[in-house]
């Protein structure tokens, strides 16, 4: 690699890029400079792989690769280090990525959201691979940091990388979703993870005034970075800043039932009540469509089933095991074939969602915001908080 194209891949090109896009403020760019993406990046990982999309099929390995692996840590990309909770090494993929170094867009974006002051307390929820609180604690202090991962092996891999890098936050081993009561109350909140609620702990763990940044994924699909500020009453309210697309905390995951179960056994359509629609599938599928139904829908979650020919299936199932529908999308169709079985009418419900998405301008994700009772009670709102967006179902 010649020293020009080094520094286009290295730190000084990617901070370049990060500030030209306006992910990197410039206060932050002391702590970029401070903290090399390279000193918290293992040697083998695979670039570009997130929940939801294909991505690469080999890792890369440092050793081998010391090239492939130094342009990747300095492109603008997430990188997965860990796949099913450890128990996949590779060096293809694993069935579920399950620890990343985040992209690095992403990661400033978020911290430009938490607003952090010089001698903020900060609670981050997921260390990974310890990038993140490093840059914290080079911003605001390593002392002012706690920092909570609950898988073992990446605690124990990200402390060694901080103390390596001469920052000593407060590092547990622990479950991030009750918050870290010992050192509470925090000023500012950053969760790496997607989340399905905001635990009402970290909210009373947190200030009033205190910022709680995290991603936030909707049981339909679909997730966004959420900004709350903590009230004097004890809830908390804010928009959305952006898209994401997080893993998400252990604690949140979702174990589904196999369609099979639906069908009680009996070959589809299994007696589903047949209709057709103009709506096609595609126009639902969009990340931010699906962010839109799934804040409006409770209790249903969509898997597309693909043949060859470009045809799939679109399965709505409900988390009761109670109701389901499919839907079958042909390219180039202008009516597509619904069944449904249950109690429930999946496609229905998402039909009305979409619908009202649509009414309201198909608003993007800053548009929406979140509030969080004192009691745990959540609801989404458009545009204000006085403006809830509407539940079917």
């Amino acid at each position: 690699m010649t020293e020009h194209s080094a520094t286009e891949a290295g730190p000084q090109g990617l901070a370049s890029r990060l500030m030209d896009t306006g992910a990197l403020a410039p206060d932050w760019l002391p702590a970029y400079q401070a903290v090399p993406r390279e000193s918290f990046v293992p040697d083998v990982i695979w670039p570009g792989v997130g929940p939801a999309d294909g991505g690469p099929v080999a890792s890369i390995d440092r050793r081998t690769d010391p090239e492939g692996w130094f342009r990747a840590v300095y492109s603008d990309t997430s990188l997965t280090t860990q796949w099913d909770d450890g128990n996949h090494p590779g060096p293809g993929r694993g069935k579920v990525p399950t620890c990343s170094n985040s992209q690095p867009s992403m990661v400033f974006s978020m911290l430009a959201a938490l607003e952090v002051q010089p001698d903020s307390k900060v609670l981050e929820v997921g260390t990974g691979t310890g990038w993140n609180a490093a840059l914290l604690s080079e911003r605001v202090g390593a002392q002012n940091v706690v920092t909570v991962e609950f898988d073992p092996e990446s605690a124990a891999t990200a402390r060694a990388r901080m103390d390596s890098a001469g920052y000593d936050p407060v590092a547990v081993v622990g479950d991030g979703s009750h918050g870290w009561a010992a050192c509470a109350p925090y000023d500012r909140v950053v969760v790496t993870a997607s989340l399905r609620e905001i635990p009402a702990e970290i909210i009373r763990q947190t200030r009033p005034g205190g910022i709680i940044v995290s991603p936030y994924a909707t049981e339909y699909g679909g997730e966004a970075v959420v900004r709350l500020t903590v009230e004097e009453d004890g809830s908390a309210s804010g928009p959305f800043v952006g898209s994401s697309a997080f893993m998400r905390l252990r604690q949140h995951r979702a174990y589904r039932t196999h369609v099979k179960e639906y069908l009680g056994g009996k070959p589809w359509p299994a007696g589903g009540r047949r209709t057709a629609t103009s709506l096609s599938p595609e126009d639902v599928a969009g990340w931010l469509p699906m962010f839109a139904i799934g804040l409006q829908t409770q209790g249903m979650f969509p898997y597309p089933e693909r043949y060859d020919d470009g045809s799939y299936t679109l399965w709505l199932r409900d988390t009761e095991v109670g109701s389901w529908a499919s839907v079958d999308f042909v390219p180039g169709a202008e009516e597509f074939e619904v069944y449904q079985s249950g109690p429930r009418e999946l496609w229905g419900e998402l039909r009305a969602a979409y619908a009202w998405w649509q009414d309201q301008g198909r608003p993007g994700f800053a548009r929406f915001g979140l509030t969080v009772s004192a009691d745990g009670t959540a609801w989404a709102w458009l545009d204000s908080p006085e403006h809830p967006v509407p539940t079917v179902g």
